[in-house]
């Protein structure tokens, strides 16, 4: 039948999987260049391909030929597929209806390929016999070198029995050398040892072990040290000792214990040193610091907590019975002193025992930090701490404070009579801890050695106080709020404290500084909450300070509103004084945390009566324009009656000054002496303020005054002797004030010098130089005008411009007045200016090089 033909030639035409990247067999055949021929279909020769016979050049091209016959043809051309499938190709075959003709084709297309198989074999026949021949020497070579593999064998077997045995004897030997060595070195370890043991022996039997701890010290360790590196356990005679061995190491641990404990009490280095090189030897070294340091934090810590114990106070004060302590924490009636008293006792206690730790502590270090090994001259002290790791004091410290801390916490919290008796008595409690610190840093304040504690390490402690230290402030500021509450109770309104009360206000304030005054960073404290009392007396009186007309009347007697700022004045300023003297005593510190808050008391002192004197001034300077309405310039009998007698305006001014001292500045000098300040009170300045200003505002007003005849002139003296007397007795003394006086006093015989005599005159210093140039308006013609006079100002106007101008100002209003007066000179052809005019120019010209002038 066809199929299984079908099959057997899509079989030999395509093998492999369809999808082979190698390509078909006709494409293997097809890319073979070599010469290949056709033959006729019969195979009987050669045939004629397109049109040429194949010979020669027609055998290369059969192999391109055959394949472009395969690919033209429909059903070959499939075979060439890289994805032919011939399961499928068979079922296409059989499906149609020339199954028969589909294997005839077929038949024809092996058919030739096999011609084609063959002419390649026959063209290639050389090329086959060669590589046969290769493949037949290669067997040849193959034979040979296995040959030598199968010799190089059996030489290797040999050689392998020769050396077997020899192998194994030396292994042998070397075990038993090893075994004979490890003996060697366990019979040396065992001398050793057994030397070192009776070196001990002899040593401890001698009686002198005490004396050389050391020694013994050492001989133990390096006997100790041979049973642990050379293992000598079951030696028998190694074993019989170690029992004696274990109790000669514990009786010099028990001496050398009990020498340290010694010298550490006594503070002996040499002792510490001797027996630190005991624990040294014995190689016990770090582990006994940690020891001891591991003991005195215990101490630090029970010794904090038995202070704080309320039981142990009760028991020693006879139980919960009278005068006990409650289980509260809270005293009996009756044993609230006592209680107190032994808490403070037990906190003493526990102080000096912390201190005796800390002392205790440093000499250990510090003898470690001096102390070397003689043979490794190794630091003790690099043998007990690592790099990086915290100094012995450091850690004890550490561990003190985190104690008396949590100790000091817990009692704040859990005892009342605790809180109340270290809040009450927080200066004494921060007493006791600075005397602790500083004993501390004085007693260990050794050249080349760190101290014990740090200046850092010094506020940790006194961190654990500050429940108690925030308690003690608030209860500082409610004491100093409640004296300055009852001044100012809220019940009455426009009350004036008493003088008592303001006595004990000040009392409670020197009272709380005194109290806290041991200690500088307390007291900044404790100055702090009386700052803010201050400025709560200060706003309290503030709103007490009385306005109004009434309380700036000067033209009667003091008001009952006047009286009253006068008592507000009174008090504080004596608040201010005697705080600001008790403030001298102190640290610059302490000044300035109070400067502000006394500032502001000063300042609420001073308003309560500026208004007053301000009413005061304006008076006194209303009498003294009067001047302006006297006449100075006439000459003759018309002021012969007069002239024993003052003018009318210097009538009116003694009388204001002379009220004013009786009615308000007699009032506010009361005390004055014992409330100054530096010397002067509040009133005593103020005063000073007004007696200069009235004298310079006399001089100012007395140089305007034009003409000014030779009558007028001792009328104006006698005016300015009159002043000078009534200033000096009711105001203040006129001595003391300086270069207002001094103008004063020059002014008088100024105005009686000739013009010509003015420039040199040393009378010129003593006044400003627009009261010298004001006068000699007074020496000129009418048309030298004044600038009051241009700017059609009244006297007063002109004073208050005066008043805000320097003197540079004013000389330029001047200069302009003496240029109108050279220009109306001029215009008339005159030769000659008034002698005033050059003076005023050289006099304004010194100012301006100069600078001169006074205020």
């Amino acid at each position: 039948m066809a199929t299984p033909v079908l099959q057997r030639s899509a079989s030999s035409f395509h093998r492999g999987p369809s999808n082979s990247g190698s390509g078909s067999a006709l494409h293997r055949l097809g890319s073979q260049r070599s010469s290949s021929v056709h033959y006729d279909r019969d195979g009987s020769g050669p045939y004629v391909a397109n049109g040429i016979e194949n010979g020669g050049e027609s055998a290369d091209a059969s192999a391109p030929a055959a394949l472009e016959l395969f690919e033209k043809d429909p059903v070959f051309s499939k075979f060439l597929s890289d994805d032919f499938n011939a399961a499928q190709f068979a079922s296409e075959a059989l499906g149609s209806e020339s199954a028969s003709a589909a294997s005839e084709k077929l038949e024809e297309g092996i058919h030739l390929l096999e011609k084609q198989l063959r002419n390649e074999v026959f063209f290639r026949h050389d090329q086959l016999l060669q590589q046969l021949s290769t493949l037949k020497e290669t067997e040849s070579v193959l034979a040979v070198v296995r040959g030598g593999v199968e010799s190089l064998q059996g030489s290797v077997q040999r050689v392998r029995s020769e050396i077997a045995e020899p192998y194994k004897q030396i292994k042998l030997k070397s075990q038993q050398l090893n075994s004979l060595h490890d003996t060697v070195e366990l019979l040396r370890s065992v001398i050793k040892a057994l030397k070192h043991l009776r070196k001990l022996r002899e040593l401890m039997e001698s009686g002198s072990a005490k004396a050389d701890l050391a020694k013994a010290a050492q001989l133990f360790n390096e006997v100790e040290t041979l049973r642990k590196e050379a293992d000598l356990a079951g030696v028998e005679v190694v074993e019989e000792e170690v029992p004696w061995l274990m109790e000669v190491g514990n009786r010099i641990r028990t001496e050398a214990m009990k020498s340290l404990e010694a010298g550490m009490e006594a503070l002996n280095q040499a002792e510490v040193g001797s027996v630190l090189q005991v624990y040294y030897n014995m190689g016990e070294l770090k582990s006994t610091v940690e020891i001891m340091i591991n003991k005195y934090k215990s101490q630090a810590t029970k010794s904090v907590s038995s202070a704080l114990d309320m039981k142990a106070i009760s028991s020693t004060m006879g139980g919960g019975g009278p005068g006990g302590i409650q289980r509260s924490g809270t005293p009996q009636l009756g044993g609230t002193s006592r209680a107190r008293e032994g808490l403070w006792q037990r906190l003493g206690t526990c102080i000096n025992q912390l201190k005796t730790i800390m002392l205790a502590v440093w000499h250990l270090q510090r003898v470690l930090a001096k102390k070397r090994d003689p043979i490794s001259h190794a630091v003790f002290l690099e043998e007990v701490t690592q790099a990086g790791d915290s100094m012995l004091t450091e850690r004890v410290w550490e561990a003190l404070v985190k104690s008396f801390g949590n100790q000091m916490r817990s009692a704040f919290t859990a005892s009342s009579f605790v809180k109340e008796t270290f809040v009450l008595g927080y200066p004494k409690l921060l007493t006791l801890i600075d005397s602790l610190l500083e004993s501390i840093v004085r007693e260990t304040d050794v050249k080349g050695v760190p101290p014990a504690i740090k200046s850092e390490d010094r506020t940790q402690l006194i961190a654990a106080l500050e429940p108690f230290q925030t308690a003690y402030l608030a209860k500082c500021l409610t004491r100093l709020s409640e004296h300055v509450n009852n001044m100012f109770p809220s019940t009455v309104r426009g009350s004036i404290p008493s003088q008592d009360q303001i006595a004990r206000l000040v009392s409670r304030v020197q009272e709380e500084i005194e109290a806290a005054k041991a200690d500088g960073r307390l007291t900044l404290l404790v100055l702090k909450e009386v700052s803010k009392i201050l400025q709560l007396l200060a706003e309290r009186s503030e709103y007490q300070i009385s306005t109004g007309p009434d309380s700036r009347q000067v033209s009667g007697p003091a008001t009952p509103l006047q009286l009253k700022n006068f008592t507000l004045c009174l008090h504080l300023q004596e608040v201010h004084t005697r705080l600001s003297t008790m403030l001298a005593g102190l640290p610059p510190a302490a000044s300035e945390a109070l400067s502000a808050a006394l500032g502001s008391v000063y300042g609420v002192a001073l308003d309560s009566i500026t208004p007053l004197f301000k009413s005061m001034v304006e008076k006194l300077e209303s009498c003294i324009l009067q001047i302006h309405d006297q006449n100075f310039s006439s000459d003759g009998v018309d002021y012969v009656e007069g002239e024993d007698s003052t003018s009318k305006y210097m009538d009116d001014l003694q009388r204001a000054i002379t009220l004013y001292r009786s009615e308000f500045l007699s009032k506010l000098m009361v005390g004055s002496s014992s409330a100054a300040m530096g010397g002067e009170s509040i009133c005593s300045s103020l005063a000073r303020k007004m007696a200069s200003r009235v004298l310079l505002f006399f001089v100012r007003h007395a140089a305007l005054v034009r003409p000014l005849s030779e009558t007028g002139k001792l009328r104006m003296a006698r005016d300015m002797a009159e002043l000078e007397l009534v200033v000096g007795q009711s105001l203040y003394p006129v001595e003391q004030l300086g270069a207002p006086y001094h103008a004063l006093r020059a002014f008088r015989p100024l105005i009686f010098l000739d013009t010509s005599q003015l420039s040199g005159s040393p009378l010129l210093k003593e006044l400003p130089l627009s009261v010298v140039l004001h006068h000699l308006y007074s020496r000129g013609p009418e048309e030298l005008e004044s600038p009051m006079k241009k700017l059609r100002l009244s006297f007063q106007q002109y004073s208050l411009w005066l008043d805000n101008q320097g003197e540079e100002q004013i000389w330029k209003g001047i200069r302009g007045t003496l240029d109108d007066y050279a220009a109306r000179v001029k215009a008339r052809g005159d030769k000659e200016f008034s002698p005033v005019y050059p003076l005023m120019l050289q006099l304004g010209s010194s100012l301006i090089d100069h600078g001169q002038g006074i205020k």
